[in-house]
């Protein structure tokens, strides 16, 4: 499994929340366990402070895409150091299920889950997998929706460096909506135009009836 896959998790936490809707699924500790995964290790040994402590960490994680979104490119790698420093890492070579032609193992680079805590284990995942993402592609690869109100996280993998939205719909959204303002702003432009034809067939009849009182 490559290091980059674990990008995801740091997208998945920091989706939990939309602070601009007020909404939050992040709220017990069955909503951890599913934010885990059913494969999850580290879910047998959660407790209420894993849910306080990953609460927490979104909100740094949520500063980091921010930044980044933002083209502050040196702020987002600044606090994504902070979290590594904090959670770091035990990598590990790994040879699980994964076999060459020769039936040998495809060895990898994998990281060992020997955090003290669930919510430390999935933060120092997601956190080196951000940064293997971050380096590999770039800071600008890491984006907030631009389709208001949404506010998610995504990460940005398309060849031209051009998204901005984190899903299909959003964009969808986005772009009924732009057309939108473009047909208002039109219909408003057609409006003032007749009414300016208006007011200057108007202008120019109270014009005659002028000329002709005056003869």
């Amino acid at each position: 499994m490559e290091l980059a896959y674990y990008s995801d998790y740091a997208v998945r936490l920091v989706n939990t929340e939309v602070p601009s809707r007020g909404t939050d699924v992040l709220t017990s500790l069955d909503a951890v366990r599913e934010l885990l995964g059913p494969d999850s290790q580290s879910a047998r040994r959660l407790t209420d402070g894993d849910l306080t402590r990953l609460r927490g960490v979104r909100a740094r994680l949520r500063a980091v895409f921010e930044a980044a979104s933002e083209g502050d490119e040196v702020r987002a790698v600044d606090l994504l150091n902070a979290l590594l420093m904090e959670f770091p890492v035990s990598p590990q070579i790994s040879g699980h299920e994964y076999r060459d032609e020769d039936g040998r193992p495809k060895w990898h680079m994998h990281i060992a889950d020997h955090a003290v805590s669930a919510a430390a284990s999935y933060t120092a995942t997601a956190c080196m997998g951000l940064a293997v993402h971050l380096t590999e592609l770039g800071v600008d690869r890491l984006g907030i929706c631009q389709a208001a109100p949404c506010r998610n996280a995504y990460l940005d993998t398309s060849t031209n460096r051009s998204r901005r939205y984190c899903s299909d719909r959003c964009a969808t959204r986005a772009n009924v909506a732009a057309y939108r303002a473009r047909k208002r702003l039109g219909n408003g432009r057609s409006e003032e135009r007749a009414e300016d034809a208006r007011t200057g067939r108007s202008a120019e009849t109270a014009h005659d009836s002028s000329a002709v009182a005056e003869r």
